[in-house]
């Protein structure tokens, strides 16, 4: 790997010069500064972050916040945001927020309190405003949800768009009655997938039908009884969309039970593997969990640096057999 001094020889100047260029000082004149980042460039670069933490008096550690490590979702946030942080030399500090909007501030405040170089946030808060004077020393990359009154990267899934596949397949097998079945209402990602399904069917000249949205399916018992709410309306639905994997995972057994056809948003361990297999929306939160984790680090190194603040990962529709597909 190429060092600052190796850059320097390079371009005929020396390592200061070098470092001042990587930290953008106005005062290196154009021709050094295009020299030594042509330097930078042949050699491939990288310069080492562990520098300026020691400088600007940080940890070496990226924070990770997410509602629940346990989740298959966001434990592959959290390792793809540890392995970034590994190949770079620095440790990964990781909490869980749980489901509480209430209890988001004090968590993140205690994490933010160690000096970190970055966090890498899954919210659940329905404001994050108070982040802002966080966010003049510290990178926040928001991740699978994005910033609300607050201006921060944020890197999600096209949540719209894949509920909108989920829904229209379950109409094109026929289906009419379709539920949109869920566990929360707050966060943005929520109510993404919530219009992708409204829009999908208006598309299909399906009338909404409120009583077939159903808000408490975050846990087994949760998702029994909305599953048994539906079932019991004059017109129960014949299909369901689960707007999440945890939601899918707590609803399987009744949904099975039910007869209905299913689809749910984001895969999970053995969804193939059950019977039914799922049908899903295919996710990749460990791509998500490694885009945020490199941008921390980019905007940590060099923060005069500009970025596209939004990025959106395409979703797509992984066949199984849950949603009456042979």
């Amino acid at each position: 790997m190429a060092t600052m001094q190796d850059v320097a020889a390079l371009a005929g100047v020396s390592a200061k010069t070098v470092s001042r260029v990587f930290n953008d000082d106005p005062h290196v004149l154009p021709d050094t500064r295009l020299r030594v980042e042509d330097a930078m460039r042949s050699l491939n670069y990288v310069p080492n972050v562990l520098a300026r933490t020691f400088r600007a008096g940080r940890s070496s550690s990226v924070g990770v916040a997410v509602p629940d490590v346990v989740d298959p979702f966001f434990a592959s946030i959290v390792r793809a945001v540890e392995s970034v942080c590994s190949a770079a030399g620095l440790t990964t500090l990781v909490t869980s927020i749980g489901d509480d909007p209430a209890r988001e501030r004090s968590v993140l405040e205690a994490l933010l309190r160690t000096q970190l170089m970055g966090l890498v946030l899954a919210p659940v808060a329905s404001s994050h405003a108070w982040l802002a004077p966080w966010t003049e020393t510290t990178p926040i990359e928001f991740v699978d949800r994005s910033p609300v009154d607050l201006d921060a990267d944020y890197f999600v899934e096209d949540d719209r768009d894949g509920s909108y596949l989920a829904t229209r397949h379950l109409l094109d097998h026929g289906h009419t009655r379709v539920a949109f079945l869920a566990d929360q209402t707050h966060p943005p990602s929520s109510r993404r997938r919530l219009g992708g399904y409204t829009e999908a069917l208006a598309d299909a000249g399906v009338t909404l039908d409120e009583r077939l949205i159903a808000f408490d399916a975050g846990s087994d018992e949760g998702a029994g009884r909305e599953l048994d709410r539906l079932s019991r309306l004059a017109a129960p639905p014949t299909a369901v969309f689960s707007s999440n994997a945890r939601v899918t995972m707590h609803a399987f057994g009744a949904l099975k039970s039910s007869g209905a056809a299913f689809v749910g948003f984001g895969d999970f361990p053995m969804a193939d593997r059950l019977t039914p297999a799922v049908t899903v929306i295919d996710q990749d939160p460990a791509y998500l969990g490694r885009l945020a984790a490199t941008r921390a680090l980019d905007r940590f190194a060099t923060p005069t640096a500009h970025y596209a603040p939004a990025t959106v990962v395409p979703v797509a529709l992984t066949i199984r057999h849950s949603c009456g597909c042979a």
